[in-house]
């Protein structure tokens, strides 16, 4: 028999300084039976990261939400939608393979993928040349000790707050407080 995927929810209060965006979502996220705590809350940080494009992409008009993920390799992890149902954003996180990417990038106006985990860097280096010539892609590495701490901040119900500034992300669950400060590759 199949595992099923654990439901988490997660109450995440945006304040975007660098981009004047202060909302709060909802979320519901579906953690694949493979798929770690790190990777989830990697995903969660991704979304907090871009939530601002729901304003300055789709003037407020649009649908941010978490895709099928691990569980469609065809699916984004994150995507924007405005309300024709096209995709603003593709946000995929870990490393992918180029060609998923490319189709990706023929898809959406913009792709985003935060790499994570110690062997990022050995990732981008054989993937980085193949890469170069999408230019609707962005490439972001999460340093591993903050990512590995996120995982902390995991519970199957989540009250966090996430602030943004200055390219940083504080995410915090009132307990803790993890800082990222993703590192642009691409």
């Amino acid at each position: 028999m199949a595992l099923k995927s654990t439901i988490y929810k997660a109450n995440l209060s945006v304040a975007d300084i660098d981009h004047g965006y202060y909302a709060d979502h909802a979320l519901t996220l579906a953690r694949h039976p493979s798929e770690t705590d790190e990777r989830m809350m990697i995903r969660l940080a991704a979304l907090a990261l871009q939530a601002h494009r729901l304003q300055t992409v789709c003037q407020g008009d649009g649908t941010l939400a978490f895709g099928a993920g691990l569980s469609d390799p065809d699916e984004p992890d994150v995507w924007l939608r405005d309300f024709t149902g096209q995709t603003r954003l593709w946000i995929e996180v870990g490393q992918p393979e180029d060609k998923p990417l490319a189709k990706a990038c023929n898809k959406a106006d913009a792709v985003v993928v935060y790499a994570f985990h110690h062997a990022a860097e050995v990732w981008w280096r054989g993937i980085e040349n193949k890469l170069t010539r999408l230019d609707r892609l962005e490439v972001w590495r999460m340093p591993t000790e903050a990512s590995q701490a996120l995982a902390a901040l995991a519970e199957r119900s989540m009250q966090l707050q996430a602030t943004i500034q200055e390219g940083a992300l504080m995410l915090s669950n009132g307990r803790q407080t993890v800082t990222i400060e993703p590192v642009r590759w691409k």
